[in-house]
């Protein structure tokens, strides 16, 4: 039986690591609840394990290599988790009414920059971005694995043909495979983009002045030519400046019954929206998590799942 005094020295030597294994798992699933679940798999792991860890490897490699295995386990049978551009071509009647929802699909969730590191998500933000990690999910599980392995983590190949129990040449062609299909599935603009933080906010304060005060002209002039707008777990979707403009406008709210409070996802900026209700209450509406490129709307992904607001720590009503 492992002693106490080596259970407190696993925590004291793993709890570093904790949020660093939580975007390695949600990369590799696309949830941050299974994210979260499978950390805490990772660790159970590794605790029952850790007699005989001996230091063969650094105890981070140890770790995202528990970690790798868990989420490759978790995948088997398992469907991907898209967002709406990923399921078919945009839609061309942005004043109609929506279709129902589509809750029957495991849709991608978004990450709360609070459950990060903030030193290190400002560092690996660019691999967390909401269009990288909806493009990794068209990935096969160890496709994606060996992908993130060596170009977001940066190891070695021969330490992930370790880790998969394969050839370094496998692990060398199946890189090259994933690579030229993240280049086929997203802009290289969408993977790559890094905005400044002042532009960041610059976009995000003017997009919420827009939408409280009903300034629809204020918002047109954010919207790039090509955004896209969707709103998972419908699955229409739209694209270009006009279009989304046309949506939004039918679906305008008067002056005062909106409240947007700024957050961070996906190290993006986001935005959780209230609506007011006739008891004058404001209620959760949507998180929407945008993509900023060269000061203006590239993306707005709407998460209309209210469940999301806890897990950002949002509050569930306002007065």
């Amino acid at each position: 039986m492992v002693a106490t005094t080596d259970r407190d020295e696993f925590v004291r030597l793993t709890d570093p690591y904790r949020r660093e294994l939580l975007a390695h798992c949600y990369r590799m699933l696309g949830s941050a609840d299974e994210a979260e679940d499978l950390v805490q798999e990772t660790y159970l792991r590794a605790w029952r394990s850790y007699d005989g860890y001996e230091g063969r490897a650094s105890l981070r490699t140890w770790l995202h290599r528990i970690a790798t295995n868990t989420c490759l386990t978790a995948l088997e049978g398992r469907a991907r988790r898209p967002l709406p551009t990923g399921l078919g071509e945009p839609s061309q009647t942005p004043e109609e009414p929506l279709r129902a929802p589509a809750t029957d699909v495991p849709w991608l969730q978004p990450l709360p920059d609070a459950l990060l590191d903030p030193a290190w998500v400002v560092a690996a933000r660019g691999s967390l971005r909401l269009a990288l990690v909806a493009a990794l999910q068209h990935l096969p599980a160890r496709q994606r694995a060996v992908l993130i392995l060596r170009d977001v983590l940066a190891w070695r190949a021969p330490e992930v043909a370790a880790v998969l129990g394969t050839s370094t040449a496998a692990v060398k062609s199946s890189l090259q495979r994933a690579r030229a299909r993240l280049a086929e599935l997203a802009p290289e603009e969408d993977l790559v983009t890094e905005p400044s933080g002042a532009a960041d906010r610059e976009v995000l304060d003017r997009y919420v002045a827009a939408f409280e005060n009903a300034d629809m002209d204020a918002l047109l002039t954010l919207l790039r030519d090509g955004v896209e707008l969707e709103m998972p777990p419908h699955l229409e979707w739209f694209r270009g400046a006009k279009e989304v403009h046309r949506f939004l406008v039918a679906r305008r709210h008067e002056t005062g019954t909106l409240r947007m409070l700024p957050t961070r996802a996906n190290g993006q900026p986001a935005v959780a929206m209230y609506v007011r209700g006739t008891d004058g209450v404001l209620r959760p509406h949507s998180l929407q998590v945008l993509t900023v490129e060269d000061g203006a709307l590239a993306r707005i992904t709407a998460f209309l799942d209210t469940d999301v607001f806890g897990r950002f720590g949002l509050p569930g009503e306002l007065v």
